[in-house]
């Protein structure tokens, strides 16, 4: 059976499988791959098929791409080498936008290993006719030019910042795929539903709601919610709040003061 390795290309590219050959690696392993015509670069990433994009390298029916190598020193030095050339692909990417009036916003370049490829992320509202862009910036670079949209979740991580709880954005830290974040999620986890309180700096539902929603739903079991009424050693009441971690309720008795009911 073929030793198929996952491998998200570049810093923020798609996750794609290639073949392992006889090579012995292990996650987070930077890697040069056989990709799109030429060589790229990239990390090993846990072997789920959840990390797998669609438009895979291959068609089911042809061989996998594979890895040619471990990235020794020199490849290491040509990725930095890299990420500062992108850096000035990037200003030229801006001005030339501008030039043809388009509605898009540049957030980030990258350089295939081999430089034989750009890839610019943008953001934008809506469709964008960028084929005349993408005919300019080819001749300006004598490169492939590849112009993927993306969504404003993806420019929080690429960009990073701080969250409302003060750490490091999720996003940008250790999270490597969006999960679905809903309402239900929040409420579960006793938010306040004011959008400004839940939503991250792309202004979308805060991933950490996602990833911790399991761990509130486990500590909640056998609690009380908010507003039910219920039967205490000092009376009945009503409960008015709930702490999940120290599974806690403050009940107001009927008579009209607060007690806290310990929970095992």
């Amino acid at each position: 059976m073929e030793n198929l390795i996952f491998v998200r290309l570049r810093d923020f590219g798609q996750t794609f499988s290639f073949s392992g050959v006889d090579l012995v690696l292990k996650e987070g392993d930077l890697v040069i791959v056989e990709y799109d015509r030429g060589l790229d670069y990239g990390r090993i990433v846990p072997d789920a098929q959840k990390s797998i994009d669609k438009g895979a390298p291959y068609k089911d029916k042809e061989l996998p791409k594979k890895i040619m190598r471990l990235a020794n020193d020199d490849d290491l030095k040509r990725v930095e080498e890299n990420k500062i050339k992108a850096k000035d692909v990037f200003l030229v990417c801006v001005k030339r936008i501008k030039e043809h009036k388009l509605e898009m916003k540049l957030v980030r370049a990258e350089y295939s290993f081999d430089r034989s490829k750009i890839v610019f992320y943008f953001t934008a509202e809506g469709r964008v006719d960028f084929r005349d862009l993408v005919k300019d910036l080819a001749k300006i670079f004598k490169a492939r030019i590849e112009l993927r949209q993306i969504g404003v979740r993806d420019e929080a991580k690429f960009c990073g910042g701080f969250g409302p709880c003060g750490r490091e954005l999720c996003c940008a830290k250790f999270l490597k795929d969006f999960e679905p974040v809903t309402i239900k999620m929040a409420k579960e986890e006793g938010l306040s539903l004011n959008p400004a309180k839940m939503s991250g700096l792309c202004g979308r539902l805060m991933c950490c709601l996602s990833f911790e929603y399991e761990s509130y739903k486990t500590l909640s079991k056998g609690l009380p919610r908010p507003g039910e009424r219920v039967h205490a050693q000092q009376g009945n009441g009503k409960v008015i709040s709930i702490n999940v971690f120290k599974r806690i309720a403050t009940i107001e008795l009927e008579n009209g003061t607060y007690v806290e009911v310990s929970y095992k």
